[in-house]
């Protein structure tokens, strides 16, 4: 991909942001780590193909360029995304931390077909939603948006194939803990009932893991915490666990988890 000399700022970059990524370079041929960063930035693009675009401004020829958008030093690299900056770094980096910045912060061309999936499982259209996250991770299989859909979305219907998909995320620190909440609720829900250690609390226990299969989170965080109370240490403090995995699978700020956070606290 070549990358063409900045002409009109508007044109170039501001306009075209708006379709797809738009990645700006500042730069001056006097700085010697704008003449180890560049070249990279031109072979990623190069291997981006149509993905994002990149700009480079020698900021010796366009200072207010420089100026408008706070360039302190240089190499400075900003990312456009609908007219605005979205992510930016400045100084050199090596190529393997510069693909992952990239990875990282180019937003997927596909990211209408997510949003869409995830409106078809608010909605209670799985059959349409897993369609879209599978086509998206046909052609994108590193989108760990897309995955961390499907691996919701799996999990109480197929749960220990979520808990294989979650393995994906254990070297991404962005999804470290989602992984091991997966890993906790997908055991449970792969839990043969009968495999159950005997105790006064066998069978609360195995009700409020009945009600987490049919997804009424309520009534399992309940059965739980009532464990929880009555023993703490059963299934390897299975309740505790159980309890915070779905805390976090439902989101702190979740009015399920708001109306039993305060009684699973108190149960210790």
């Amino acid at each position: 991909m070549s990358v063409e000399p900045l002409f009109d700022f508007q044109c170039d970059v501001l306009e075209p942001s708006h379709e797809f990524p738009v990645l700006v370079d500042f730069w001056a041929e006097w700085c010697a780590p704008c003449r180890m960063l560049t070249p990279l930035l031109e072979k990623l693009a190069e291997k981006a193909g149509d993905r994002w675009k990149l700009v480079k401004i020698n900021t010796e020829e366009h200072p207010e360029l420089a100026a408008r958008y706070k360039v302190k030093s240089i190499p400075n690299v900003k990312l456009f995304v609908k007219g605005h900056v979205l992510h930016e770094f400045s100084g050199a980096l090596p190529e393997h931390q510069l693909a992952e910045w990239l990875k990282k912060h180019i937003p997927s061309p596909y990211e209408k077909e997510i949003t869409l999936a995830s409106e078809c499982m608010s909605e209670g259209n799985p059959v349409m939603a897993t369609s879209l996250l599978e086509g998206v991770l046909h052609n994108e299989p590193d989108n760990l948006k897309a995955l961390a859909l499907l691996v919701r979305m799996r999990l109480f219907t197929h749960p220990e194939d979520a808990i294989r998909l979650s393995q994906q995320f254990e070297i991404e620190p962005e999804y470290a803990q989602f992984s091991e909440t997966v890993r906790s609720l997908g055991r449970l829900l792969a839990l043969d009932p009968e495999r159950l250690s005997l105790g006064e609390v066998r069978t609360d226990y195995a009700a409020a893991i009945r009600l987490l299969r049919e997804e009424h989170f309520d009534g399992a965080l309940e059965g739980f915490i009532g464990v929880l109370r009555r023993n703490r240490d059963y299934d390897d403090d299975g309740s505790r666990k159980a309890c915070i995995s779905i805390f976090r699978f439902l989101g702190e700020e979740h009015e399920i988890t708001l109306k039993h956070r305060r009684a699973f606290d108190r149960a210790f």
